[in-house]
């Protein structure tokens, strides 16, 4: 009787091996592929499909040091917005490098708005001393620099695929355990770039793409990996929020930059109640007052109001916003919308180095919105976080480049989640995660609802349930201890008696 031979084990040896794996093709981790040589085995993958990032969401622009000149005063702003909890050296590596990093994706052939003489047109958003910020197809920054990241990119890009375990071994990372195409599968490499953005998804309220759900912190919480500034949760003070979906829809600061107003009802700009600066002071200030405004008029609406543009200019300026809010009845800027804060940007993150190394780890780097390095102290100064995503992206691409590699012998790595990565109630207790993130560990902290969200983390991470909602609660008990171990407010960390 025949019979089908059976199919030989691989030997260890002919495992999928990389030189570099990259954990995000956002911004960050596209930009280091692109300054990866093609002589690299480089594998760049993605929870869903590529443009499913933050990046391309991304609506105000990119900021740029615009001379010499300016360094000084863009670090300035950087460290005044960030309450100057920042890392000062971290921050004039960023700004100094600005000037490099734009010069080579303009140069790669990357086009921002011009005007007729062909100049790049700048904005300037809150907190910033002068227009620096460049933009491209009006509104749609991150969506152009995306696409064109994306061509530039020479290395192979998998998506679908979402990592729940770094395989670390004697203070050394190997690579990954993920679920590929709904498969378990193990990826090695000699070097691994964690590119996979902040933690939006864990708020009820959020403008991040649906991927952002901070399981790579998660894993860092369980691994031992050090989380820094955790606490440092920014919220974006101008969202529509009434909408069925987990992401809300931004309304991008670069309105308020042009001239926009935040108004009450009554039409009063009550912003500068609060602060002197009205809609351009930054942006903890400005979303807790509207924060503070809502809580103190029960029921009553805040607008952003675009009266003021002319028609033209509005719709060339910001087209993409004037179609997304016209297919929900607003006739933009005749008609006002509004608004409330919610969460935005993980200002903390994967602490590294400037030169994006994980410390104690070797062959594992954290860069972007994932990552810690303290460019941003405790509040993001508006649009800083492109500019942060590639040149930290630049500078562990070319520590990681200029490293002795050595032959690596890999371990075994048995154990596996890939069939336990959800249970059955884990949507519910999902649901309830977001609500206590939004209400207890939001805009506005007290030691009471802190101390009760954790209880409740607590409880959630002893039911039974999936590997993935494991990491997440990982992540939450990391940012609600870090919100308790500080006892004073500072920049997005506001919290009451």
């Amino acid at each position: 009787m025949f019979q089908i031979p059976k199919r030989p084990k691989p030997l260890r040896d002919s495992l999928k091996k990389y030189d570099v794996l990259i954990i995000g093709a956002g911004i960050a981790g596209l930009y280091a592929a692109m300054n990866l040589p093609k002589s690299k085995k480089v594998l760049v993958v993605c929870k869903d499909i590529p443009w499913e990032c933050n990046t391309f969401y991304a609506q105000g622009g990119m900021v740029t040091a615009l001379s010499e000149e300016d360094i000084k005063l863009h670090i300035h702003d950087t460290l005044e917005a960030g309450a100057f909890h920042n890392d000062r050296d971290a921050v004039e590596i960023m700004s100094r490098t600005s000037i490099d990093t734009t010069a080579d994706i303009i140069s790669r052939g990357m086009e921002f708005d011009k005007d007729e003489s062909g100049n790049i047109l700048y904005t300037k958003e809150a907190a910033h001393s002068v227009e620096r910020i460049m933009h491209a197809g009006g509104d749609a920054t991150g969506r152009y620099m995306h696409y064109f990241m994306m061509v530039q990119n020479r290395h192979e890009l998998q998506k679908n695929t979402l990592v729940y375990d770094l395989l670390i071994e004697n203070g050394r990372c190997y690579g990954v355990k993920a679920s590929v195409n709904y498969q378990p599968t193990t990826i090695y490499a000699d070097d691994v770039i964690i590119a996979s953005g902040g933690v939006g998804s864990l708020y009820q309220y959020n403008t991040n793409s649906r991927t952002i759900s901070a399981d790579i912190h998660g894993v860092c919480v369980e691994k031992g990996i050090e989380l820094s500034d955790m606490e440092m949760m920014q919220f974006h003070p101008t969202v529509f929020v009434k909408t069925p979906y987990a992401r809300k829809l931004l309304l991008t600061e670069a309105l308020r930059g042009e001239g926009a107003f935040v108004v009450n009802s009554s039409g009063e700009r009550f912003l500068f109640d609060y602060d002197p600066r009205g809609e351009l002071a930054s942006r903890d200030i400005v979303s807790r007052a509207i924060f503070n405004y809502k809580q103190i008029h029960q029921g009553e609406e805040v607008y952003l109001d675009f009266s003021m543009f002319d028609d033209e200019f509005f719709h060339h300026r910001f087209p993409n916003i004037s179609k997304q809010f016209a297919s929900l009845g607003y006739n933009f800027p005749k008609d006002r919308v509004p608004i409330s804060p919610a969460f935005h940007y993980a200002v903390g993150g994967i602490k590294s180095d400037n030169h994006g190394v994980v410390d104690g780890i070797k062959g594992l780097y954290a860069i972007g919105e994932a990552a810690s390095t303290g460019v941003h102290g405790s509040n993001r100064l508006a649009s800083n976080s492109l500019l942060e995503g590639v040149v930290f992206a630049k500078r562990a691409t070319d520590h990681l480049l200029s490293k002795e590699h050595h032959q690596i012998k890999t371990p075994r790595f048995d154990k596996d989640y890939g069939n336990i990565l959800h249970k059955d109630n884990d949507k519910s207790f999902k649901h309830k995660l977001r609500e206590i993130m939004w209400s207890d560990i939001g805009i506005v902290r007290t030691k009471s609802g802190l101390l009760k969200a954790k209880n409740l983390i607590y409880d959630m991470k002893n039911r039974d349930i999936g590997r993935l909602l494991e990491l997440r609660l990982n992540t939450a008990s990391a940012i609600v201890d870090a919100a308790l171990a500080r006892k004073k407010s500072l920049g997005t960390h506001y919290i009451e008696d």
